[in-house]
């Protein structure tokens, strides 16, 4: 299926061996959906890094933060009855989940938008506390004035949350712990308040009843948020039917704002699409893509540590261009660039 995707011909970006570990006996296993901004003149990725333990035979080994913020390996033999490891992901122990990896932030910068690389002056941002003892992910960044506000994934064994942190220099930052209980993730900020409120995307769950649907909330200050609203649902039979989630900030365009957001079927297969809010009240979706906009078709797209995934945290927008930075089947980093304009006319009301 033909999307709207231009992909960089240099792609992948960043691969799991171009990024160093943390810490000796722990190896990098993927990269993972990047929020961008822009900071000095340069393009910035914060990237997602997965970092896991090679594994021996007969056993099942899977990292934790303990009290101290630092890194334990947890070993299980295989043969544990107590152990559930079918899923490449995640494993149950004695009645806990735990991942199969943890994650950090690792910021790294570009002149050109294709060739990044770390500085030792900007190091990885890793979880803290009890709330993030699985590590934090995936982190969206809005830039709001001279500050930066960066919602992430916090991962505990008390469930999936959202948390956030401020910044202006990208060398301190401002905890505001977190802003959105479990379970609910990928949240991303308005970059400008409407009237005087802030919003956000955010995507609350249930195992029980409802779905993975978008939601929409508002704010005085950022970071406490009511009157919650679900704005788009899944769509059965369609390549959005088992969940979506927003992508980076809503887009200002002169017809609304434009979100980019993910979707998946009942097959975990991930693709992209957009949808229209209006400029005044964003609770009000105006159009949305009946077809995906972006479609894994590229061998680094649909086979990785966990294949047929396109997935975007972050974009830069330069008038009409719109460039995308994703995750590749939860492996890769990767680029491409669209039009606004083209994803405009795809809309459907």
């Amino acid at each position: 299926m033909k999307d709207l995707a231009r992909r960089f011909p240099e792609n992948p970006l960043l691969l799991p061996k171009d990024i160093s570990p943390s810490h000796p006996g722990i190896q990098v296993i993927s990269l993972l959906n990047p929020g961008v901004f822009m900071f000095q003149n340069k393009v910035w990725l914060i990237v997602r890094l997965a970092e896991g333990v090679g594994q021996k035979e007969g056993v099942i080994n899977f990292p934790v933060l303990n009290a101290t913020g630092n890194t334990e390996i947890i070993e299980v033999p295989l043969n544990d009855p107590n152990l559930i490891a079918s899923d490449a992901r995640v494993v149950n122990y004695k009645g806990l989940d735990y991942l199969t990896t943890i994650s950090h932030l690792r910021l790294l910068s570009s002149d050109d938008g294709i060739h990044f690389k770390e500085d030792p002056e900007y190091p990885g941002i890793f979880g803290k506390g009890y709330l993030e003892r699985y590590g934090i992910e995936d982190c969206r960044v809005s830039q709001i004035g001279d500050s930066y506000y960066l919602t992430f994934t916090a991962v505990s064994d008390s469930g999936v949350g959202v948390g956030l942190k401020t910044t202006r220099d990208w060398r301190h930052f401002e905890e505001k712990g977190l802003i959105l209980p479990p379970h609910n993730k990928d949240c991303a900020i308005f970059e400008e308040k409407i009237g005087d409120k802030y919003y956000c995307l955010h995507r609350p769950s249930s195992k029980e009843i409802g779905g993975n649907y978008i939601w929409l909330a508002e704010s005085p200050d950022a970071e406490h948020w009511g009157r919650h609203e679900c704005i788009i649902k899944t769509r059965p039979g369609m390549w959005d039917s088992a969940r979506v989630g927003a992508g980076a900030a809503p887009i200002r365009t002169e017809r609304g704002w434009l979100e980019i957001y993910h979707g998946a079927n009942e097959a975990h297969q991930y693709c992209l699409g957009a949808f229209l809010m209006d400029l005044k009240d964003p609770s009000i979706v105006i159009a949305r893509t009946i077809d995906p906009i972006m479609v894994p078709t590229e061998v680094y797209e649909l086979s990785g540590f966990f294949g047929y995934v396109v997935f975007t945290n972050g974009h830069i927008v330069e008038g009409d261009d719109l460039t995308i930075y994703y995750g590749a089947a939860d492996e890769f980093v990767c680029g491409a660039k669209f039009s606004i304009s083209e994803i405009l006319d795809k809309l459907k009301i």
